[in-house]
């Protein structure tokens, strides 16, 4: 009787087709995962900018209403974002509570140094300054990101 001995296992031609084909799989999906990446960013981007404009907005409302307390010669809007978390009495309560307008300040999620805090990664326009070229000033009317670059759009994050 004769035993047959036949060895099982992969040659190294099919050990090279298969690294070959997982490296052009993975070549395929590393961009198609930094697409998906920057995509989150920028939507985070939009809704953080969508946040803060609208408590700037309700702010404005707040002294519109005489809820806040403002001179004749100011905006209404706040003087500083810290103003948005801290709150500023309520000037129609009589128990002189607080308005509160965010539980924090959302980061600018372009800005990548953690060191930085929240409210310093926004760049912010104050009322008397031009849009085409926001500076800041004796309040905050709105804020735009310092982030360097353009989105997947082509516009600059500045300008979003």
């Amino acid at each position: 009787m004769r035993q047959s001995s036949t060895a099982r296992g992969f040659t190294i031609v099919e050990l090279l087709v298969t690294v070959a084909i997982v490296g052009i799989l993975a070549s395929a999906i590393f961009p198609l995962a930094e697409l998906s990446f920057q995509r989150g960013r920028e939507q985070e981007l939009r809704s953080a900018l969508r946040v803060l404009r609208s408590a700037l907005d309700a702010y404005r409302q707040a002294a519109d209403d005489g809820r806040i307390l403002k001179n004749q010669d100011e905006s209404g809007y706040p003087k500083r974002l810290e103003d948005l978390v801290d709150g500023v009495p309520d000037a129609k309560n009589p128990k002189g509570g607080r308005l509160v307008f965010l539980r924090r300040i959302p980061r600018d999620p372009m800005i990548r140094d953690a060191g930085i805090p929240d409210a310093k990664t926004w760049g912010k326009r104050s009322y008397v300054s031009p849009r085409n070229e926001p500076r800041e000033g004796e309040d905050v009317f709105d804020v735009y990101s310092l982030a360097p670059g353009s989105g997947m759009n082509g516009i600059p994050y500045r300008e979003w």
